[in-house]
């Protein structure tokens, strides 16, 4: 199963940008970028939605029983 910071990391470099880049046009801070991309914790939601939206994607609650079937 891939991490959130496995995803965006990988995706942000498909699209071929700098992590700087790639914050400036996602319209939050180079840190959130990072926080992303070396999995940390205690991240701000709205902020991490608004990085996800670049590829088409929100984070929402899944029940995890509906992942195992």
């Amino acid at each position: 199963m891939k991490t959130l910071s496995d995803f965006v990391k990988l995706r942000r470099k498909a699209a071929n940008l700098t992590q700087q880049e790639f914050a400036d046009r996602a319209g939050v801070a180079l840190t959130v970028i990072r926080k992303i991309e070396q999995g940390k914790s205690n991240m701000n939601v709205d902020k991490v939605n608004r990085v996800l939206q670049m590829f088409g994607h929100e984070l929402a609650p899944v029940n995890s029983k509906e992942l195992e079937k």
